[in-house]
């Protein structure tokens, strides 16, 4: 089992920026990939950005490439996401996601094995 909390989430105004992060516990951290997700309301959950367990491949959604960036610390079993110019279109709940995976980080939401319970980011127009 890996239990997983997402923090950091807010209120900002477009063009603003926030700093997600991800803490992990229970089974051993560098051995999953973690992904990050958003859902806006009526919407699906999708994909937003993920990263292997060392750090040699990340993947963007093309909304967010060049705006948003993620990083890991496996001495501290974290993961973040840090978002830079915010757009009204990011707000939604961000949840992180953990997959057992050794190779290249994966992009659906089935393919994950365990999630955060959610931070909410808001960006107003």
């Amino acid at each position: 089992q890996v239990q997983l909390v997402e923090s950091g989430g807010g209120l900002v105004q477009a063009g603003g920026s926030l700093r997600l992060s991800c803490a992990a516990s229970g089974r051993t951290f560098s051995s999953y990939a973690m992904g990050w997700f958003r859902q806006a309301p009526g919407k699906e959950r999708e994909f937003v950005v993920a990263i292997s367990w060392n750090s040699a491949y990340t993947y963007y959604a093309d909304s967010v490439k060049g705006r948003f960036t993620i990083s890991r610390d496996n001495a501290k079993n974290t993961v973040y996401l840090q978002m830079s110019s915010l757009k009204p279109e990011d707000t939604g709940v961000y949840y992180c996601a953990a997959e057992y995976n050794y190779g290249p980080p994966r992009r659906s939401v089935t393919e994950y094995d365990y999630w955060g319970q959610g931070t909410q980011v808001t960006v107003s127009s």
